[in-house]
């Protein structure tokens, strides 16, 4: 199977929930297949999540502390200075992370806030760091000006299937969501956008979930995949935890539709054993937000990241943030054709 022909569209629900019902060593094997096609299968894409603007978010997203529908006690902050920003960027890059994510608690961003985080970009950029931003609903003018400052990434999470949506969030569209990420496209910008698992979902909809991401062609560059954090205060404080193995699965399943991807192991990490993790590495994650907090919720230390690395025998992957996505690739094809050379030659001198 070519990388090419990896590449797909059009993957039914009947196709997707088929990946989910194989016998679970099946589906982390086809998984791993795909994953050595086309990454590092040791190397982790590292990114640091900073909350640069929290707290009364209009939208009422059930499972977020961070609206202002709820009560949660979390302490509300406004934006940031663009100087706090740039030391907590030079923090996370000498911590070893090589992707720098901002997120401000916004339905959509208001002009005087539009410049001050195009300085953000602007300035976080110079420190050799890639660029991502979640502000809520952007327009073409705004992902255009946001794409000119040089931000690379900007995440918009559909959080779940179209059909359990309107049980999670009232105050957005489906349909809303979809037209940011197809302006954030057109303004050239790389697409980040996952979804979250165990707010009460069942099993199609997390197919329909990944369905609708496998759908946008291109893909996203970038697909986290949360586990609920059950935040107090929240109408989804008291549900039921989901199977850690079907997440998993869920990870493998992304892996195969979306072969080029990074699909990030996100929210969730610090409730998962070390085990979980690494099933999930092995089921074909290969990003992770890197530090101790995740917007506004717990994210395993940072210590306790390289000492999991270490167990597991993983490293940050490394590139250069002006490399594309295509060259990446290339020349990670071009190295595994080295090492089948190479194979081959000691197995002829046996």
């Amino acid at each position: 199977m070519t990388a090419a022909a990896a590449l797909r569209n059009d993957w039914t629900l009947d196709e997707i929930n088929a990946l989910f019902a194989l016998p679970f060593n099946d589906l982390l094997f086809r998984a791993q297949q795909v994953h050595r096609q086309h990454f590092d299968p040791n190397a982790v894409q590292v990114s640091t999540l900073l909350s640069i603007k929290t707290g009364a978010c209009p939208e009422d997203c059930k499972y977020c502390p961070q609206s202002g529908h709820y009560n949660t006690q979390l302490e509300k902050q406004k934006l940031m200075a663009v100087e706090q920003v740039v030391v907590q960027a030079r923090a996370a890059k000498a911590a070893g992370a090589s992707r720098f994510c901002m997120g401000a608690a916004w339905k959509r961003p208001q002009e005087k806030d539009l410049r001050v985080v195009e300085e953000m970009v602007r300035r976080v950029k110079e420190l050799g760091l890639e660029t991502c931003m979640t502000l809520g609903r952007v327009d073409g003018d705004q992902a255009s000006r946001l794409a000119d400052a040089g931000l690379d990434y900007y995440n918009h999470n559909l959080d779940t299937s179209p059909d359990y949506y309107a049980e999670i969030i009232t105050t957005r569209s489906y349909a809303e969501r979809l037209e940011t990420l197809s302006h954030v496209r057109d303004a050239g910008m790389k697409v980040c956008s996952g979804g979250i698992l165990g707010m009460g979902e069942g099993a199609n909809d997390r197919s329909a979930l990944l369905q609708q991401l496998a759908s946008l062609s291109p893909h996203p560059e970038s697909v986290p995949i949360n586990m609920l954090v059950k935040v107090p205060g929240t109408p989804l404080e008291n549900v039921e935890d989901l199977d850690p193995l079907v997440f998993v699965r869920a990870i493998a399943v992304a892996r195969i539709l979306m072969p080029r991807s990074h699909v990030r192991l996100s929210a969730g990490r610090e409730q998962m054993t070390e085990s979980t993790q690494a099933l999930a590495f092995i089921a074909g994650a290969n990003s992770i937000f890197y530090g101790d907090k995740l917007l506004t919720t717990d994210n395993p230390q940072a210590q306790r990241d390289r000492a999991l690395f270490t167990k597991l025998g993983l490293h940050s992957e490394t590139r250069n943030t002006c490399e594309s996505d295509d060259t990446q690739s290339a020349r990670l094809a071009q190295r595994a054709r080295v090492a089948q050379v190479d194979a081959l030659a000691v197995d002829a001198s046996v």
